[in-house]
């Protein structure tokens, strides 16, 4: 296909949206919430910079400046930020701050860093040193988390710490030790290491099914934390590399041969009521189209990413009214809490949730996957 549609895509995104009110965050459209920092919008901010940076068109740097200026308010406080709610999606769009303060040169930008790093520093953290998804969810470790927080918490070891990558490390291994099954090469969503959520296996503790999103998370976090780190960490990378290569190798024979994408649940293709899903195949181009270029993979693994991301156009990519859309994201998944018992982690419940189109946890994958597909 002309991927160059994708560029149009794109614009229209960014000239529908404003700071207040973006077209991509449908969660806040459906349940007029009031805007507020969140890893929805972090995601497209991230995506939307490597924009940048590959074309050098300053309409995309001016937008993200505008639209991020909205939110962090010049003593370094952000809009609609708690840090007393301890959650680690809070911290994912802290990213961009890194790269804002480099272009704009804005102080505020830089007391906001230092202000998600305390929560960094204050977050709980279960009895294996993994950080509590949120504090409304103790001793609870999703894969979701370690996106949202350990690819901002490494950029800031690497451009503002003391180059110590332990706790990061450790913390990835933890998951891989006690969240990924061996037979399956699969990871579980959710892992209660106190082994009392209602969802939890009263023996393991882990949740019951492997979510796509929450595992694209978790791949493309490493692959991030990778590229974040510095290339003399020979030891620390060694440790991730060898993680991330099983994991894609592990995903790849989930493929669907078919529509070349990954499915809501994953090791369930076909089953009724399952489906494609775009963000997390989203996700996993992305991871496998970066891995394969900066040599954390096989060079074949930048065909199968490719491949991946032409069976998302292919299905969910449309046009209507000259007005280009993106389908087949789930809108939102999780574990609980204890007064939310529809969210139990049963097959049933991940293929119940809404499906829509255009928000950024789909949109802002698919941007970071299109962003690979520009380099091959």
């Amino acid at each position: 296909m002309n991927y160059q549609i994708i560029d149009r895509y794109i614009d229209r995104l960014i000239a529908e949206t404003t700071p207040d009110a973006p077209i991509w965050n449908i969660e806040n459209i459906r349940h007029g919430k009031k805007p507020g920092w969140n890893y929805i919008d972090g995601c497209m901010m991230t995506s939307l910079y490597t924009i940048y940076k590959q074309t050098g068109d300053r309409k995309y740097l001016d937008f993200i400046d505008r639209f991020v200026d909205y939110y962090v308010f010049e003593d370094g406080s952000i809009r609609g930020y708690e840090l007393e709610t301890y959650n680690l999606d809070n911290l994912n769009e802290g990213r961009i701050l890194f790269d804002l303060v480099k272009e704009t040169g804005k102080e505020k930008y830089g007391k906001a860093i230092e202000l998600l790093h305390t929560q960094i520093l204050r977050q709980p953290r279960t009895e294996y040193g993994n950080f509590w998804h949120k504090l409304i969810y103790p001793h609870q470790v999703w894969l979701d988390g370690i996106y949202m927080s350990e690819v901002f918490y490494t950029r800031y070891v690497t451009e503002r710490g003391d180059g110590d990558y332990s706790e990061i490390i450790r913390q990835f291994k933890s998951i891989y030790e006690h969240m990924y099954d061996k037979k399956k090469r699969l990871y579980y969503h959710g892992w209660d290491s106190s082994k009392t959520a209602f969802w939890a296996d009263k023996d393991t503790g882990l949740s019951k099914n492997f979510w796509l999103r929450s595992i694209g998370w978790y791949t493309v976090g490493l692959i991030d934390v990778l590229s974040y780190m510095p290339d003399d960490k020979v030891a620390e990378k060694a440790v991730l590399a060898e993680i991330f290569r099983n994991t894609v190798e592990g995903l790849e024979q989930y493929v669907d041969p078919q529509t070349h994408m990954l499915w809501q649940v994953v090791d369930r293709i076909g089953d009724k009521g399952n489906y494609p899903e775009t963000s997390g195949s989203s996700m996993i181009a992305y991871a496998m189209l970066k891995g394969a270029r900066l040599g954390y993979a096989d060079k074949r693994y930048a065909s199968v990413g490719k491949s991946i991301f032409g069976g998302i156009c292919d299905k969910y990519l449309t046009e209507t009214d000259g007005k280009l859309n993106l389908g087949g994201i789930c809108l939102v998944a999780g574990l609980g809490p204890e007064n939310n018992r529809r969210r139990d982690g049963s097959y049933e419940y991940y293929i119940s949730e809404p499906v829509v189109e255009n928000d950024a946890k789909g949109t802002g994958p698919f941007v970071m996957a299109y962003t690979e597909i520009k380099r091959l």
